[in-house]
């Protein structure tokens, strides 16, 4: 977990304790991501509602979503809208690790680099790489092409390209928060400047939204205690909505319909329609399972 988290709450393995028929929340979080700072206003808000958190791979979160191991996750984008909504949270910054002793380690910290810069150099790109490079799922359409030579075996996980990374076999590029989560001595980062930047959301299963899902979707968006849309909003009226942007790294989208995320987001509803509701997202109700749309 990144530094700026704070200390983490406790983690779980996915099992829901038996509390006597007390409610728990399970948030599901990928490598790199955060949740700390929104875990700590949930028990503020929810004390009476315990939470827990899960550790998933970035590629198993949307599996623990479909298969109940977990109410929301904060993953990485894109996920199947088929299925899932979700809100964008923020987005990452690039960065490209290389060895100590790479040339690129003389640059000093605050200096970015150019894609041209690695165009010598072995990229390895892991199995589980999370930068939407162009013809990546979910990447923009005027995304980058990934820099440098490809390696002939990619490796299986950011931390098997870490390792090579050390031994100067090549260099990688992650998001900020998987090179902080890999740091190691003989390896430093560099700002990428022309890579495409990885966007985080908080996603749940569609079909089993709840109050409670409606609660952590306030606290993630910023919302006060009396105008979250979940439980305790009580008896306040709701005021009319005015549209506006929402503001963070990388932007969590406007105020519009819930299901589907992005900068604009455009989705069906369940005839074609848009359906507008709480949350800033728009969900598309198609065909589910594998086949659906990737955003």
């Amino acid at each position: 977990m990144d530094d700026d988290a704070g200390t983490a709450p406790e983690v779980t393995n996915g099992a829901t304790p038996d509390d006597g028929g007390v409610r728990r929340f399970r948030l599901a979080y990928v490598p790199g991501a955060t949740p700390a700072k929104w875990v700590r206003t949930w028990r503020e808000r929810l004390a009476d509602v315990p939470l827990d958190l899960v550790a998933v791979a970035a590629d198993d979160a949307e599996r623990a979503l479909r298969d109940d191991e977990a109410d929301a996750a904060i993953l990485r984008l894109p996920v199947d809208r088929d299925v899932l909504s979700a809100i964008r949270l923020y987005e990452e910054a690039p960065v490209v690790l290389v060895s100590r002793d790479h040339l690129l380690a003389a640059l000093e910290p605050e200096e970015p680099v150019a894609g041209a810069d690695l165009a010598d150099d072995v990229l390895l790109r892991p199995l589980d790489d999370v930068v939407p490079w162009a013809g990546e799922p979910g990447a923009a359409d005027d995304a980058p092409e990934p820099p440098g030579r490809p390696a002939v075996e990619r490796p299986a996980t950011t931390g098997d390209a870490v390792v090579l990374v050390a031994a100067n076999v090549g260099v990688a590029v992650v998001p900020q928060s998987l090179a902080r989560l890999h740091h190691r001595k003989d390896v430093t980062y560099r700002r990428l400047d022309d890579a495409p930047t990885a966007p985080v959301a908080l996603a749940w299963v569609t079909d089993r939204d709840d109050e409670l899902v409606e609660e952590m979707v306030g606290i993630v968006r910023g919302r006060t205690v009396n105008s979250s849309r979940g439980r305790r909003a009580g008896s306040v009226p709701e005021e009319a909505a005015t549209p506006r942007a929402q503001s963070g790294r990388g932007g969590a989208g406007g105020q519009g319909g819930r299901g589907g995320s992005g900068r604009g987001g455009a989705a069906g509803g369940r005839s074609g329609g848009a359906k507008q509701g709480r949350g800033g997202v728009q969900k598309g109700r198609g065909s589910r399972g594998r086949g659906g749309k990737r955003r």
